[in-house]
C-alpha cells in the first residue's frame, strides 16, 4: 500500500502515524497555573533531543474540544517550568485517568490519586509514584500548526533528574527491567518492556 499524505484527510494521517511510529515512550507532565492550579496530563509525541545541553521535546496538540490550547501548553507558557514523570506500569492506569479534557479547574494528581512531591528547583510537583521525574525549563515553544490536529513543539532543557533507588544502576545507568516504562501504540493499545534483547553496535570505519 501506498500513501500520500497531502490527499489524506487529518485523522487518517493520525491513525497511519500512531500505528506505525510506535511503541512511544510517555512524558506525564506536571505542571502549575500561574494561579496555583496542579496539572497533569501525558503526551506520547515525546522523545529526548541531545545531551548537551540536556534537551527533550513533546508536543502538546490542539485541544479537538475547543481547538484551543490545552492546560499544560497554557501554564508552561505562564511559569516557563515543567516536570516529566516516566510513565511505569505502577502507574498506568492513573496516567490513563489523567488522559482526558478536564476543566482548568480539576487537580489532575487528585484526580488520579498520585502524590504531589515539591521539586528541587521548578515550581510544578512531580509524581512521587513514578520512578524517574525531569524538572525542566523551557527553551523554546514551535508553533507546528494551530490547527485541529496540530500542535506546539514545546522544547525543554532537563535541570534535575530524580531517579529512584531501585532502578539506578552505579556509573548512570538504568535498569529497565526495574523501571518497566510503557509505550504507547494506536487506539487503546501500549506496550510493555519485558523481551528485551542486545545488539552490539559495530565499531567505527572512520
Amino acid at each position: 500500500m501506498e500513501f500520500h499524505f497531502a490527499d489524506l484527510k487529518h485523522p487518517d494521517r493520525y491513525k497511519l502515524m500512531i500505528g506505525t511510529i510506535q511503541p512511544r515512550p510517555i512524558a506525564w507532565v506536571s505542571t502549575l497555573s500561574a494561579d496555583g492550579v496542579r496539572n497533569l496530563a501525558p503526551f506520547s509525541f515525546f522523545t529526548a533531543v541531545c545531551s548537551e545541553p540536556p534537551t527533550i521535546v513533546f508536543c502538546p496538540g490542539v485541544r479537538a474540544s475547543t481547538s484551543g490550547e490545552k492546560d499544560t501548553l497554557r501554564n508552561i507558557r505562564q511559569t516557563g517550568e515543567f516536570v516529566i514523570n516516566v510513565v511505569s506500569e505502577s502507574v498506568a492506569e492513573a496516567m490513563n485517568i489523567t488522559s482526558t479534557d478536564l476543566p482548568h479547574e480539576v487537580d489532575e494528581f487528585a484526580l488520579a490519586g498520585v502524590t504531589p512531591l515539591s521539586s528541587s528547583i521548578v515550581q510544578p510537583p512531580r509524581v512521587a509514584e513514578s520512578p524517574v521525574s525531569m524538572e525542566c525549563k523551557l527553551s523554546q515553544i514551535v508553533t507546528i500548526s494551530e490547527n485541529v490536529g496540530g500542535g506546539w513543539l514545546v522544547i525543554g532543557e532537563i535541570l534535575v533528574m530524580h531517579i529512584a533507588d531501585e532502578v539506578y544502576i552505579p556509573d548512570f545507568k538504568i535498569d529497565t527491567l526495574k523501571m518497566q516504562p510503557i509505550g504507547r501504540l494506536a487506539g487503546a493499545g501500549y506496550s510493555h518492556t519485558y523481551d528485551l534483547f542486545e545488539m552490539p553496535r559495530p565499531k567505527p570505519q572512520i
